[in-house]
């Protein structure tokens, strides 16, 4: 069996913890072999009040699990900070990281694994809110706040909360085929796996741009994407010139005016092939990427992945 050790400690956050155990244990279900074999451990098998406030009862006790295990994994919570500067916990996880075949974190349990080391020299996200902290507290690891999830070798990290389902998936995939990892995934009612580059924030609920030429601007933008948007045709609607647009793009919403329209058809794009059985033609149409070819090499070139395979995920 495959052994998987989900690691918890108090105020760690619940939704972490059963979106790896109860996908894990939904991929045995759908014919997983070898399958799983999970367990959550905590420091001294106690039970822990997770930040919701309910008591989940432990398993293992970490002190005690000795390996081989297939994947080791630290969930997140507001209690991170806390299990960071327990040298004990972290003792432990550097130590099982050395006999497992992977290691893994999920939203805040990067902070965890950052002080195991096991982070250095990585290219790692976290919650997105979390990311500035993490990158100040640890400047030898590469922070990238955007992905859901980033596999760095042995080591993968995932976003916030939600994002540890896109991690699992992506490891009973690799694990054991794309048909059990779609069985795991049409039961949860989920994607099949999105694309770990995908942002972990939507655009569309991002804090608005402030008040003035740029929040009519965004307005604009998501409601009329197969206009003409070029970064003239944006400045002339502004009243204002190319360069002066561009700078105010860059300092408030950190991306220049052509990013800014490029990352928004594409969302909506992944919108349409999520909720929608529109053809390719015409969601390149609506979203103004005007032919499929476009849209084809665009999605591919952000996501990492094929419109028509992310679009089977959701089947």
């Amino acid at each position: 069996m495959r052994r998987v050790v989900v690691v918890g400690y108090p105020a760690a956050e619940l939704l972490d913890i059963a979106s790896v155990t109860t996908s894990l244990i939904m991929a045995n279900v759908f014919g997983a072999a070898p399958p799983y074999d999970v367990v959550f451990a905590t420091p001294g098998g106690s039970p822990v009040v997770c930040a919701s406030g309910l008591t989940l009862a432990a398993q293992a006790s970490l002190e005690q699990e000795t390996g081989p295990l297939d994947t080791l994994i630290v969930v997140g919570g507001i209690g991170c900070d806390d299990a960071a500067g327990n040298a004990v916990l972290v003792a432990h996880l550097r130590r099982l990281a050395k006999v497992s075949r992977r290691v893994a974190s999920v939203c805040t349990g990067a902070t965890v694994l950052a002080e195991t080391g096991l982070l250095d020299g990585r290219r790692a996200t976290t919650h997105w809110q979390d990311a500035p902290r993490l990158a100040a507290r640890h400047p030898q690891i590469t922070v990238d706040p955007d992905p859901i999830f980033i596999r760095d070798g042995a080591v993968s990290t995932s976003a916030g909360v939600t994002a540890a389902l896109d991690l699992t998936l992506a490891f009973i995939e690799e694990d054991h085929g794309s048909e059990v990892a779609r069985m795991t995934s049409r039961h949860l009612v989920t994607y099949l796996q999105r694309p770990g580059n995908q942002a972990q924030m939507s655009m569309f609920v991002k804090p608005p741009a402030p008040d003035g030429p740029l929040s009519s601007l965004a307005g604009f933008i998501g409601a009329n994407l197969c206009e003409d948007l070029s970064t003239a045709a944006l400045a002339r609607r502004a009243g204002t010139s190319e360069r002066h647009l561009t700078r105010l793009f860059v300092k408030h919403l950190n991306v220049s005016p052509a990013r800014y329209v490029r990352e928004a058809r594409l969302e909506a794009a992944a919108r349409l092939l999520e909720a929608t059985d529109l053809t390719m033609a015409v969601i390149a149409q609506r979203t103004g990427f005007g032919r499929a070819e476009s849209l084809r090499q665009a999605f591919t070139g952000r996501y990492g992945i094929a419109p028509s395979r992310f679009r089977r995920g959701r089947s």
